[in-house]
């Protein structure tokens, strides 16, 4: 009697285990990671003696920067959404863009914005692929050309 308990015990765990294995390789494969959380982090854009902290307001000196509201799409939450304030600047060179950073780009009449995922080269030069945080798919190879901004500060 006692060891039938211990079988069932043993093959609840097992059954448990499996399941539980099956979720982490599930997750690794089609989400990127734990939670589907893991991500690159963006360049550091805004050097430390730009910033200035005043009792009554916050200062920070970037040329060219524009202020930008994002709709809630989700695909980029929880980094982007509703009534989050970025900062952004348009840049000069594909030097200037690199793996987790998140840029703009146009989609027919409609604005993204997505992280940079990979960088590479190829026949026709310098490629980016882009992928909003919280979606599966990436949005295939784009062009520095079509880049319109990249993302260097967050106000919540």
């Amino acid at each position: 009697m006692a060891l039938k308990i211990v079988l069932k015990i043993l093959y609840i765990l097992l059954i448990f285990s499996v399941g539980f294995l099956f979720g982490q390789i599930w997750d690794s494969l089609f989400y990127g990671g734990v939670t589907g959380l893991a991500v690159d982090m963006p360049s550091d854009f805004v050097d430390d003696e730009k910033i200035f902290i005043y009792g009554d307001r916050v200062e920070i000196k970037i040329e060219g920067a524009q202020l930008s509201t994002y709709d809630s799409t989700g695909s980029m939450l929880p980094t982007l959404g509703e009534g989050v304030n970025g900062i952004s600047v348009r840049p000069e060179s594909s030097d200037e863009i690199d793996v987790g950073d998140i840029v703009s780009f146009r989609a027919g009449d409609r604005l993204i914005v997505h992280r940079v995922v990979q960088k590479g080269a190829d026949e026709r030069g310098i490629f980016f692929v882009t992928k909003g945080d919280n979606s599966l798919a990436d949005d295939g190879k784009l062009r520095f050309e079509e880049i319109e901004r990249v993302l260097v500060a967050l106000v919540y």
